[in-house]
């Protein structure tokens, strides 16, 4: 994200000559959580019928076969209310997702930049800084993504054979399933009282794999953004809504379609509270036993209708937002250097 680089660069330097405060490193941070969660609501039903499909038996088992059939199970079954189960953990996950990664990215970004600040960062740079900050993310919120899963599934009836069976295969026996979580809060005091830290950190091993769709999603959609100003004769932070919206689109695209795999093994691994490492390959295998390599892209199609709408909600609404948060903030500085000027 140039823009996020070069803006408070500059901004830095008009005030070091002002002798003001440095700004914050993440200024736009604090709108990336309200986006974030429009983007999230909006999306929610389609993130339901993936967690079920990546849970669901190879054949389909409880109605959970495509899209439609797992919407209409969802609808018959649980109602509209269903389609938004596990809404109330992504949402609290926003703030500390966005404002830990956006920090994090940003401070080793300046790390990482060369002396002088002013030319852009190479590649390699941008994709260290994205698997810094998505680390960081992981280890942060990882109790409440385990949350979220397990109560996408919980209410699934025709899925209760199924997390039954998992749970057995962990040597979990009957487990968290045979009483459901009362919400959020109910669900990582269960966790935590019942399985502790393992179960909190559940799929951490498959989610620290994931970091590879950061370090391949920003750095392509730094490229993107890069190849579409250059056709456009434009510098990046000039560019419009529709350039963004397909440069955050086929960024999202591409490492989603890379990484999935992993997604499924760490819901799986959510359900089951094997632990952080524990039992991975078992799922592996168990996986391919049922379906092949298919089986390790259950739900890609619900997932890939609902992140790009959703990265492109997010990352062009951040853009927007931050450019005009930077615009305004240069105003309020030139405005102070023409007061200061004027008193001398």
């Amino acid at each position: 994200m140039r823009w996020l680089e070069q803006a408070p660069v500059r901004t830095a330097q008009r005030r070091g000559r002002a002798g003001g405060r440095q700004p914050p490193i993440c200024a736009p941070a604090p709108d990336a959580p309200r986006s974030g969660a429009v983007a999230a609501t909006f999306v929610c039903p389609l993130d339901v019928v993936k967690t079920r499909l990546q849970i669901a038996h190879g054949g389909g088992a409880g109605g959970y076969a495509s899209i439609r059939s797992s919407l209409h199970t969802i609808v018959r079954c649980e109602g509209v209310r269903g389609l938004y189960r596990g809404l109330g953990p992504t949402l609290v996950a926003l703030l500390p997702n966005w404002a830990v990664y956006f920090t994090v990215y940003e401070r080793l970004k300046r790390l990482l930049q060369r002396p002088g600040g002013e030319e852009a960062l190479p590649h390699g740079a941008h994709v260290a800084a994205a698997a810094g900050a998505g680390a960081a993310t992981v280890l942060s919120t990882n109790p409440l993504w385990v949350a979220k899963t397990r109560l996408q599934v919980q209410t699934a009836a025709g899925l209760r054979g199924r997390l039954g069976g998992l749970g057995a295969a962990a040597g979990a026996g009957a487990g968290w399933h045979a009483r459901p979580y009362g919400g959020t809060l109910d669900c990582l005091r269960r966790i935590a009282a019942e399985e502790g830290l393992r179960g909190l950190y559940s799929g951490l091993g498959p989610s620290l794999a994931g970091i590879c769709h950061v370090m391949i999603q920003f750095p392509a959609y730094e490229a993107a953004k890069a190849a579409l100003a250059e056709r456009q004769g434009l510098p990046p932070d000039a560019l419009g809504t529709g350039s963004l919206v397909a440069a955050s689109s086929l960024s999202k695209m591409a490492a989603s379609l890379v990484t999935y795999p992993h997604e499924v093994v760490r819901a799986r691994m959510h359900v089951e509270g094997s632990g952080p490492f524990a039992g991975g390959r078992r799922i592996c295998a168990a996986v391919w036993a049922e379906a092949g390599a298919a089986g390790f892209y259950r739900g890609c199609l619900a997932n890939l209708v609902r992140t790009i709408p959703a990265a492109a909600i997010t990352f062009t609404s951040f853009e927007l937002l931050t450019r005009t948060l930077h615009a305004a903030v240069a105003r309020a500085e030139e405005e102070e250097e023409l007061e200061a000027a004027g008193r001398r």
